[in-house]
Protein backbone atom coordinates (compact mmCIF):
# COMPACT_ATOMS: atom_id res chain seq x y z
CA UNK A 1 0.00 0.00 0.00
CA UNK A 2 1.48 3.43 -0.91
CA UNK A 3 2.67 5.44 2.08
CA UNK A 4 0.39 8.37 1.16
CA UNK A 5 -2.68 6.12 1.44
CA UNK A 6 -1.45 4.64 4.73
CA UNK A 7 -0.98 8.13 6.14
CA UNK A 8 -4.44 9.23 5.06
CA UNK A 9 -6.24 6.14 6.34
CA UNK A 10 -4.45 6.33 9.68
CA UNK A 11 -5.30 10.03 10.15
CA UNK A 12 -8.91 9.70 8.96
CA UNK A 13 -9.59 6.67 11.16
CA UNK A 14 -8.19 8.40 14.24
CA UNK A 15 -10.28 11.51 13.54
CA UNK A 16 -13.34 9.28 13.23
CA UNK A 17 -12.59 7.57 16.54
CA UNK A 18 -12.18 10.95 18.23
CA UNK A 19 -15.60 12.14 17.01
CA UNK A 20 -17.23 8.86 18.05
CA UNK A 21 -15.61 9.11 21.47
CA UNK A 22 -16.85 12.65 21.96
CA UNK A 23 -20.36 11.57 20.99
CA UNK A 24 -20.36 9.38 24.11
CA UNK A 25 -18.88 11.90 26.54
CA UNK A 26 -21.55 13.38 28.88
CA UNK A 27 -20.10 16.90 28.61
CA UNK A 28 -20.29 16.86 24.83
CA UNK A 29 -23.74 15.26 24.87
CA UNK A 30 -24.97 18.16 27.01
CA UNK A 31 -23.63 20.65 24.46
CA UNK A 32 -24.18 18.71 21.25
CA UNK A 33 -27.90 19.38 21.12
CA UNK A 34 -27.65 23.09 21.90
CA UNK A 35 -29.22 25.36 19.30
CA UNK A 36 -27.45 28.57 18.36
CA UNK A 37 -29.58 31.22 16.68
CA UNK A 38 -27.56 33.34 14.26
CA UNK A 39 -29.73 35.69 12.26
CA UNK A 40 -32.42 33.57 10.63
CA UNK A 41 -30.37 30.38 10.89
CA UNK A 42 -30.19 27.87 13.70
CA UNK A 43 -27.01 25.90 14.32
CA UNK A 44 -26.62 22.80 16.43
CA UNK A 45 -23.23 22.16 17.99
CA UNK A 46 -23.45 18.53 16.88
CA UNK A 47 -24.03 19.55 13.26
CA UNK A 48 -21.12 21.99 13.31
CA UNK A 49 -18.78 19.31 14.59
CA UNK A 50 -19.95 16.83 11.95
CA UNK A 51 -19.57 19.37 9.13
CA UNK A 52 -16.08 20.22 10.28
CA UNK A 53 -15.27 16.51 10.50
CA UNK A 54 -16.25 16.03 6.84
CA UNK A 55 -14.24 19.08 5.80
CA UNK A 56 -11.27 17.92 7.84
CA UNK A 57 -11.23 14.40 6.39
CA UNK A 58 -11.60 15.84 2.89
CA UNK A 59 -8.71 18.21 3.55
CA UNK A 60 -6.60 15.30 4.78
CA UNK A 61 -7.26 13.48 1.50
CA UNK A 62 -6.12 16.50 -0.52
CA UNK A 63 -3.10 17.06 1.70
CA UNK A 64 -1.81 13.51 1.46
CA UNK A 65 -2.51 13.47 -2.27
CA UNK A 66 -0.30 16.47 -2.96
CA UNK A 67 2.11 16.27 -0.01
CA UNK A 68 5.70 16.42 -1.32
CA UNK A 69 7.04 14.49 1.68
CA UNK A 70 5.79 10.91 1.87
CA UNK A 71 7.39 9.75 5.10
CA UNK A 72 5.60 7.92 7.88
CA UNK A 73 3.02 10.19 9.52
CA UNK A 74 2.45 10.58 13.26
CA UNK A 75 -0.94 8.89 12.80
CA UNK A 76 0.69 5.73 11.43
CA UNK A 77 3.15 5.77 14.33
CA UNK A 78 0.22 6.15 16.71
CA UNK A 79 -1.47 3.05 15.28
CA UNK A 80 1.78 1.13 15.62
CA UNK A 81 1.99 2.15 19.26
CA UNK A 82 -1.64 1.20 19.90
CA UNK A 83 -1.17 -2.20 18.25
CA UNK A 84 1.84 -2.90 20.46
CA UNK A 85 -0.02 -1.83 23.60
CA UNK A 86 -3.09 -3.91 22.73
CA UNK A 87 -1.39 -7.07 21.49
CA UNK A 88 1.58 -7.21 23.88
CA UNK A 89 0.98 -4.77 26.74
CA UNK A 90 3.43 -6.28 29.26
CA UNK A 91 6.25 -6.58 26.73
CA UNK A 92 5.62 -3.03 25.51
CA UNK A 93 5.70 -1.69 29.07
CA UNK A 94 9.05 -3.43 29.61
CA UNK A 95 10.71 -2.48 26.35
CA UNK A 96 8.88 0.78 25.70
CA UNK A 97 7.88 2.41 22.45
CA UNK A 98 10.18 3.96 19.89
CA UNK A 99 10.55 7.74 19.94
CA UNK A 100 8.37 8.12 16.82
CA UNK A 101 5.68 5.81 18.21
CA UNK A 102 5.59 7.65 21.53
CA UNK A 103 5.44 11.05 19.80
CA UNK A 104 2.71 9.83 17.45
CA UNK A 105 0.62 8.44 20.30
CA UNK A 106 0.93 11.53 22.50
CA UNK A 107 0.29 13.88 19.56
CA UNK A 108 -2.93 12.08 18.66
CA UNK A 109 -4.01 12.11 22.31
CA UNK A 110 -3.55 15.89 22.48
CA UNK A 111 -5.39 16.53 19.23
CA UNK A 112 -8.19 14.03 19.94
CA UNK A 113 -8.92 15.58 23.33
CA UNK A 114 -8.63 19.27 22.51
CA UNK A 115 -9.67 19.66 18.85
CA UNK A 116 -13.35 18.61 19.18
CA UNK A 117 -13.64 20.64 22.38
CA UNK A 118 -12.27 23.75 20.66
CA UNK A 119 -14.82 23.32 17.87
CA UNK A 120 -17.60 23.24 20.47
CA UNK A 121 -16.19 26.36 22.15
CA UNK A 122 -15.80 28.10 18.78
CA UNK A 123 -19.43 27.44 17.82
CA UNK A 124 -20.72 28.70 21.17
CA UNK A 125 -18.61 31.86 21.17
CA UNK A 126 -19.60 32.64 17.59
CA UNK A 127 -23.30 32.21 18.31
CA UNK A 128 -23.13 34.33 21.47
CA UNK A 129 -21.17 37.00 19.61
CA UNK A 130 -23.92 37.31 16.99
CA UNK A 131 -26.67 37.21 19.62
CA UNK A 132 -25.14 39.93 21.78
CA UNK A 133 -24.18 41.95 18.70
CA UNK A 134 -27.80 41.93 17.57
CA UNK A 135 -28.95 42.85 21.06
CA UNK A 136 -26.43 45.67 21.29
CA UNK A 137 -27.48 47.04 17.90
CA UNK A 138 -31.13 46.92 18.94
CA UNK A 139 -30.40 48.65 22.25
CA UNK A 140 -28.35 51.39 20.54
CA UNK A 141 -31.26 52.16 18.24
CA UNK A 142 -33.46 52.81 21.27
CA UNK A 143 -32.83 56.28 22.65
CA UNK A 144 -34.26 55.42 26.07
CA UNK A 145 -31.65 52.72 26.76
CA UNK A 146 -28.86 53.97 29.01
CA UNK A 147 -25.20 53.29 28.29
CA UNK A 148 -24.89 51.34 31.54
CA UNK A 149 -27.88 49.18 30.64
CA UNK A 150 -26.44 48.45 27.19
CA UNK A 151 -23.09 47.59 28.75
CA UNK A 152 -24.68 45.21 31.24
CA UNK A 153 -27.08 43.56 28.83
CA UNK A 154 -24.95 43.11 25.74
CA UNK A 155 -21.89 45.38 25.51
CA UNK A 156 -19.64 43.51 27.91
CA UNK A 157 -20.69 40.10 26.60
CA UNK A 158 -20.22 41.13 22.96
CA UNK A 159 -16.67 42.29 23.67
CA UNK A 160 -15.83 39.22 25.75
CA UNK A 161 -17.16 36.79 23.15
CA UNK A 162 -15.18 38.57 20.42
CA UNK A 163 -12.02 38.23 22.51
CA UNK A 164 -12.64 34.55 23.30
CA UNK A 165 -13.49 33.85 19.67
CA UNK A 166 -10.05 35.06 18.62
CA UNK A 167 -8.39 32.94 21.29
CA UNK A 168 -10.30 29.74 20.48
CA UNK A 169 -9.97 30.22 16.70
CA UNK A 170 -6.17 30.13 16.88
CA UNK A 171 -6.18 27.09 19.15
CA UNK A 172 -8.71 25.28 16.97
CA UNK A 173 -6.50 25.77 13.91
CA UNK A 174 -3.44 24.84 15.95
CA UNK A 175 -4.91 21.49 16.96
CA UNK A 176 -6.36 20.64 13.57
CA UNK A 177 -3.55 21.79 11.28
CA UNK A 178 0.07 20.72 11.42
CA UNK A 179 2.05 21.60 8.30
CA UNK A 180 5.74 22.11 7.54
CA UNK A 181 4.81 25.22 5.54
CA UNK A 182 3.29 26.76 8.69
CA UNK A 183 6.33 25.82 10.80
CA UNK A 184 4.06 24.38 13.47
CA UNK A 185 5.05 20.73 13.45
CA UNK A 186 4.95 19.09 16.86
CA UNK A 187 8.49 18.27 17.96
CA UNK A 188 7.58 16.88 21.36
CA UNK A 189 4.62 16.32 23.68
CA UNK A 190 4.90 16.56 27.47
CA UNK A 191 5.36 12.96 28.64
CA UNK A 192 4.78 13.62 32.36
CA UNK A 193 1.64 12.77 34.28
CA UNK A 194 1.79 16.04 36.26
CA UNK A 195 2.03 18.10 33.08
CA UNK A 196 -1.05 16.43 31.62
CA UNK A 197 -2.99 16.58 34.89
CA UNK A 198 -2.59 20.31 35.54
CA UNK A 199 -3.45 21.07 31.89
CA UNK A 200 -6.58 18.89 31.84
CA UNK A 201 -7.71 20.31 35.18
CA UNK A 202 -8.37 23.61 33.37
CA UNK A 203 -10.79 22.08 30.82
CA UNK A 204 -14.08 20.16 30.94
CA UNK A 205 -14.93 17.88 32.54
CA UNK A 206 -12.08 18.05 35.10
CA UNK A 207 -12.42 21.80 35.67
CA UNK A 208 -15.92 21.20 37.08
CA UNK A 209 -14.46 18.67 39.52
CA UNK A 210 -11.72 21.09 40.58
CA UNK A 211 -14.24 23.92 41.01
CA UNK A 212 -16.41 21.75 43.24
CA UNK A 213 -13.38 20.83 45.36
CA UNK A 214 -12.12 24.40 45.65
CA UNK A 215 -15.64 25.73 46.18
CA UNK A 216 -15.31 28.63 43.75
CA UNK A 217 -15.95 29.15 40.06
CA UNK A 218 -14.59 32.05 38.02
CA UNK A 219 -17.01 34.94 37.51
CA UNK A 220 -16.80 36.39 34.00
CA UNK A 221 -18.97 39.44 34.69
CA UNK A 222 -18.80 40.45 38.39
CA UNK A 223 -21.38 42.88 39.70
CA UNK A 224 -20.35 45.95 41.72
CA UNK A 225 -22.76 48.29 43.51
CA UNK A 226 -21.09 51.52 42.38
CA UNK A 227 -21.71 52.02 38.62
CA UNK A 228 -18.33 53.68 38.02
CA UNK A 229 -16.47 50.91 39.84
CA UNK A 230 -18.63 48.32 38.06
CA UNK A 231 -17.74 49.61 34.59
CA UNK A 232 -14.08 50.24 35.46
CA UNK A 233 -13.53 46.77 36.91
CA UNK A 234 -15.22 45.00 34.04
CA UNK A 235 -13.38 47.09 31.46
CA UNK A 236 -10.17 46.01 33.23
CA UNK A 237 -11.27 42.40 32.79
CA UNK A 238 -11.81 43.01 29.08
CA UNK A 239 -8.36 44.57 28.74
CA UNK A 240 -6.75 41.63 30.53
CA UNK A 241 -8.65 39.14 28.41
CA UNK A 242 -7.64 41.14 25.34
CA UNK A 243 -3.98 40.61 26.23
CA UNK A 244 -4.83 36.95 26.84
CA UNK A 245 -6.20 36.67 23.28
CA UNK A 246 -3.24 38.63 21.92
CA UNK A 247 -0.97 35.96 23.41
CA UNK A 248 -2.93 33.29 21.53
CA UNK A 249 -2.68 35.31 18.33
CA UNK A 250 1.09 35.62 18.86
CA UNK A 251 1.35 31.82 19.08
CA UNK A 252 -0.44 31.79 15.75
CA UNK A 253 -0.62 28.30 14.22
CA UNK A 254 1.60 26.96 17.00
CA UNK A 255 -1.17 27.41 19.58
CA UNK A 256 -1.77 24.19 21.48
CA UNK A 257 -1.31 22.74 24.95
CA UNK A 258 1.35 20.26 26.07
CA UNK A 259 3.42 20.53 22.89
CA UNK A 260 6.72 21.99 21.71
CA UNK A 261 6.24 23.46 18.24
CA UNK A 262 8.90 26.14 18.33
CA UNK A 263 9.31 29.13 20.63
CA UNK A 264 7.41 32.39 20.12
CA UNK A 265 9.07 35.56 21.40
CA UNK A 266 6.91 38.36 19.99
CA UNK A 267 3.70 40.04 21.13
CA UNK A 268 3.11 39.73 24.89
CA UNK A 269 5.81 37.03 24.98
CA UNK A 270 8.42 39.76 24.57
CA UNK A 271 7.79 40.86 28.16
CA UNK A 272 6.89 37.75 30.18
CA UNK A 273 6.99 34.03 29.47
CA UNK A 274 3.39 33.31 30.48
CA UNK A 275 1.26 36.36 29.63
CA UNK A 276 -1.94 34.37 29.02
CA UNK A 277 -1.87 32.69 32.42
CA UNK A 278 -1.12 35.97 34.20
CA UNK A 279 -3.94 37.89 32.52
CA UNK A 280 -6.53 35.15 32.96
CA UNK A 281 -5.76 34.86 36.67
CA UNK A 282 -5.77 38.62 37.19
CA UNK A 283 -9.20 38.76 35.51
CA UNK A 284 -10.39 35.99 37.82
CA UNK A 285 -9.12 37.86 40.88
CA UNK A 286 -11.09 40.93 39.83
CA UNK A 287 -14.12 38.72 39.27
CA UNK A 288 -13.73 37.27 42.77
CA UNK A 289 -13.82 40.68 44.54
CA UNK A 290 -17.66 40.78 45.06
CA UNK A 291 -17.69 37.19 46.34
CA UNK A 292 -14.72 37.90 48.60
CA UNK A 293 -16.36 41.09 49.94
CA UNK A 294 -19.62 39.27 50.65
CA UNK A 295 -17.76 36.47 52.40
CA UNK A 296 -15.76 38.91 54.56
CA UNK A 297 -19.03 40.59 55.56
CA UNK A 298 -20.10 37.26 57.05
CA UNK A 299 -16.82 36.39 58.78
CA UNK A 300 -13.08 36.58 58.36
CA UNK A 301 -12.99 32.79 58.05
CA UNK A 302 -15.43 32.85 55.11
CA UNK A 303 -13.29 35.48 53.43
CA UNK A 304 -10.16 33.41 53.93
CA UNK A 305 -11.90 30.35 52.44
CA UNK A 306 -12.84 32.28 49.28
CA UNK A 307 -9.30 33.66 48.97
CA UNK A 308 -7.82 30.18 49.40
CA UNK A 309 -10.14 28.88 46.66
CA UNK A 310 -9.02 31.55 44.19
CA UNK A 311 -5.40 30.98 45.18
CA UNK A 312 -5.97 27.29 44.45
CA UNK A 313 -6.72 28.06 40.81
CA UNK A 314 -3.68 30.34 40.62
CA UNK A 315 -1.55 27.47 41.94
CA UNK A 316 -2.90 25.21 39.17
CA UNK A 317 -1.78 27.73 36.56
CA UNK A 318 1.56 28.18 38.28
CA UNK A 319 2.08 24.43 38.00
CA UNK A 320 1.09 24.59 34.34
CA UNK A 321 3.78 27.21 33.75
CA UNK A 322 6.43 25.21 35.60
CA UNK A 323 5.64 21.89 33.90
CA UNK A 324 5.55 23.55 30.47
CA UNK A 325 8.96 25.12 31.06
CA UNK A 326 10.41 21.80 32.25
CA UNK A 327 9.10 20.09 29.12
CA UNK A 328 10.33 22.76 26.70
CA UNK A 329 13.78 22.83 28.31
CA UNK A 330 14.07 19.06 28.00
CA UNK A 331 13.62 19.08 24.21
CA UNK A 332 16.35 21.41 22.98
CA UNK A 333 18.16 24.61 23.83
CA UNK A 334 15.69 26.95 22.11
CA UNK A 335 13.60 27.59 25.22
CA UNK A 336 16.67 28.14 27.40
CA UNK A 337 17.83 30.82 24.95
CA UNK A 338 14.38 32.42 25.12
CA UNK A 339 14.54 32.46 28.94
CA UNK A 340 17.85 34.31 28.72
CA UNK A 341 16.16 37.00 26.63
CA UNK A 342 12.89 37.10 28.61
CA UNK A 343 13.88 36.65 32.23
CA UNK A 344 10.50 37.11 33.88
CA UNK A 345 7.84 34.40 34.10
CA UNK A 346 4.83 36.44 35.15
CA UNK A 347 5.53 40.06 36.12
CA UNK A 348 8.00 42.26 34.18
CA UNK A 349 11.04 43.30 36.25
CA UNK A 350 9.66 41.43 39.29
CA UNK A 351 9.33 37.67 38.72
Amino acid sequence: MPQRLKNFLASASLATLAVLFYAKVPYFQDHAGLNHQVGHSTWRTKDILLYLYYVYVGSLALFYLFEPYTGVSKSVCCWRALCKLLTAPMKTLRTGLTRDERLGLLTVMVKAFFAPMMVVFLAEHMARLFTNGAGLYSAMSTAETSVLAMFNAHGFWFALQAILLVDVAFFTIGYLVELPALKNEIRSVDPTLLGWLVALMCYPPLNDVVSSILGWRAEDFPQFDNPVVHVAMNMAILVLMGVYAAASASLNFKASNLTHRGIVSWGPYRFVRHPAYVCKNMAWWIGAIPTLSAALAVSALDGVMVAVSVIGWSVVYYLRAVTEEDHLRSVDGEYADYCQRVRFRFIPWVY
